[in-house]
């Protein structure tokens, strides 16, 4: 199918401007939704806005730039993954893909996509120039196998109004905790001087959120809960102590309870919280509402990474990246394939306004970057993320599972103790079970 459409389209070209027939064309596939109506026609990135707008303007200032490629977008509902694998089951699959880098080790394992060193080299990208989270989030058994585009993670976003209200803000910015006595500490006092919850959270069909919490407070302590490919192991005294942590802020009411992530997001909007521990994709939504005089955040938006509440500072991140699925290819395609590469990695920046960290060292590291709102203070994100093991399968199935354990134990559905080992039990299960 997408050969014919590429061929339909040569025919096009043929029909309306002879030179048009000398093109190569590559076929890419990406998620981040659909915007040609707004941004169809753009290639000035700067004037581009979130993860649709800079990547089809991206794509745009690609095509108008390289005259002798022409690079057809496909785009798929998100994450788009029973797409590609039905694609490469009939042989006919993109020749670029949006993967998630939790996700590429199935891909990677299996052999359905390139080990990408040959193609960096013929794009003149050294994996040195990666930040170290973005170089281990797309190297699997030893290999890369993916373009690292950025890293994702979650972060305390924080209303500075009211942690001032709380008494919550030293020198302009506001204090977080250090420990988790201290975290309650603070949760408490937030409440009683606001009469609102400290922290706003996405608990209901949200496995990620609870996840989140937990990969991150035990890659702070150095755990190694996937001792090997086949099993993790959360049915630990770290991990009881993080999940009744969490299990003791919705007694004490301390959170927000029984919301999605829609629910979630318009609490925090709207002032009715003090901390929302989302990902890195909401600071532009955010910020755009902190400088909207006449609304609850006007002026009253902060961001940075989890605070350190055990071990030494972490956080558990994910990242996007580009693969290339193995099939058959003609030398300038891959030619082809390698300049859109090259041309990713050089605006890098552009796709940083996202609120995404760069995969590249030296933009995270560039005063270009760090004077976005927020940046700098997110920045330590590319150095103190971790992605989890990279041969590590199943690895959003598996989140599923803990997740919806977790919630069982932090709304009390479950007991703590329960929770952890049914979520180790069932994660196994599904494990021992790969190919």
């Amino acid at each position: 199918m997408k050969r014919l459409a590429l061929a339909l389209a040569a025919l096009v070209a043929l029909g309306s401007c002879a030179p048009e027939s000398d093109r190569t064309e590559i076929y890419l596939q990406r998620f981040w939704g659909e915007c040609g109506a707004l941004y169809g026609k753009t290639i000035d990135v700067s004037k581009a806005e979130g993860e649709c707008g800079i990547i089809t303007a991206l794509i745009n200032k690609f095509n108008a730039e390289n005259r002798d490629i022409h690079v057809e977008s496909n785009v798929v509902a998100w994450p788009g993954y029973a797409q590609l694998s039905a694609q490469i089951a009939a042989n006919d699959p993109p020749d670029l893909v949006t993967v998630h880098q939790g996700v590429l080790t199935d891909y990677a394992t299996r052999g359905l996509v390139e080990p990408l060193e040959p193609m960096l080299r013929e794009a003149g990208i050294d994996p040195a120039a990666f930040t170290e989270a973005a170089r281990r989030g797309v190297t699997k058994n030893g290999a890369i196998y993916g373009l690292p585009w950025d890293t994702i993670g979650g972060l305390f976003h924080i209303n500075t109004k009211l942690f001032a209200k709380a008494g919550l803000m030293r020198g302009g910015k506001p204090v977080l905790p250090n420990s988790p006595q201290e975290l309650l500490a603070h949760a408490r006092q937030f409440k009683q001087r606001t009469g609102l919850p400290y922290l706003i959270q996405s608990q209901v069909n949200d496995p990620a959120t609870h996840v989140r919490n937990l990969y991150t407070f035990l890659l702070a302590q150095d755990a190694a809960f996937f001792p090997d490919t086949r099993h993790i192991r959360i049915d630990t005294p770290q991990a009881r102590e993080i999940v009744g942590l969490l299990r003791q802020i919705n007694v004490e009411q301390l959170g927000t309870r029984n919301q999605d992530t829609p629910a979630a997001i318009n609490s925090f909007l709207n002032g009715q919280g003090g901390i929302y521990p989302t990902g890195t994709w909401m600071i532009g939504a955010f910020d755009q509402e902190a400088n909207t005089p006449g609304r609850p955040l006007h002026k009253s938006y902060a961001v940075f990474p989890y605070p350190r509440l055990w071990g030494r500072p972490a956080a558990f991140v994910d990242g996007h990246s580009w693969a290339i699925p193995k099939g058959d290819r003609s030398p300038q395609q891959r030619r082809a394939i390698a300049r859109l590469l090259k041309f990713f990695a050089e605006h890098n920046f552009d796709w940083a306004r996202t609120g995404h960290i760069p995969a590249f060292s030296a933009v995270l590291d560039s005063a270009e970057f760090k004077a976005l709102p927020h940046r700098a203070d997110i920045a330590p994100l590319g150095t103190i993320g971790r992605t989890l093991p990279g041969a590590v399968e199943r690895q959003g199935a598996i989140e599923g599972i803990v997740g919806e354990e977790l919630q069982a134990a932090v709304t009390g559905q479950k007991p703590v103790d329960r929770a952890l080992a049914d979520a180790e039990r069932r994660s196994n299960d599904l494990m021992s079970k790969l190919d």
